[in-house]
């Protein structure tokens, strides 16, 4: 999906009411959620859903979460989301129930068009079924959607959808490494 269709050398790239949505957000991360105590997670759910985020119970995003547009994001039930993670999400961004994203994974829903004289920027939508493992510092691009169950390794780096449900993934590009056989929880 291209943003605007506009030169991004000489115009912006998003709608004024999208900048200062953004702006009046980057103000309250910065003063508001950012230097919230390590426990308060219903004060920072509060403020999420204040921007638009939608979201299930008992979910926990920690205060140094970089999140670029609440609006554009959707979290299940159960999913913890640990220091350090970035959620680029320029389009939709579902992230499913008893989801983790641990620390420093980057979640990047925006690119260039490398084919685009201008490099025009495009974004897709990013989803995450339910029980996912997204672990330490790794990365997910724009358009990636990822199956039931399955386990993105740390540092691997995924460009394209995971269908096989119950997977660990690892790698730059990410493999798949070997099939989850889970346990219930007892």
């Amino acid at each position: 999906m291209i943003l605007e269709g506009n030169d991004p050398a000489t115009q912006p790239s998003f709608t004024i009411g999208n900048r200062l949505a953004r702006a009046l957000w980057g103000v309250s991360w910065l003063l508001l959620f950012r230097p919230s105590p390590r426990p308060l997670h219903a004060w920072r759910r509060a403020l999420l859903r204040l921007f638009g985020t939608r979201m299930g119970e008992h979910v926990h995003v920690y205060a140094g979460v970089r999140i670029w547009a609440p609006w554009q994001l959707t979290l299940g039930d159960r999913v913890g989301i640990a220091d350090g993670v970035t959620l680029y999400n320029m389009a939709p961004m579902t992230i499913g129930n008893d989801c983790t994203l641990s620390q420093g994974a980057y979640l990047c829903g925006g690119s260039h068009d490398i084919n685009s004289a201008n490099f025009q920027l495009v974004a897709h939508p990013i989803n995450l079924a339910d029980h996912v493992w997204v672990c330490a510092e790794a990365f997910v691009g724009p358009g990636v959607y990822i199956a039931l169950g399955c386990v993105v390794g740390a540092r691997a780096v995924v460009m394209k959808d995971i269908n096989q449900p119950w997977t660990v993934w690892g790698g730059h590009p990410a493999v798949q490494l070997k099939t989850r056989r889970p346990r219930s929880s007892t």
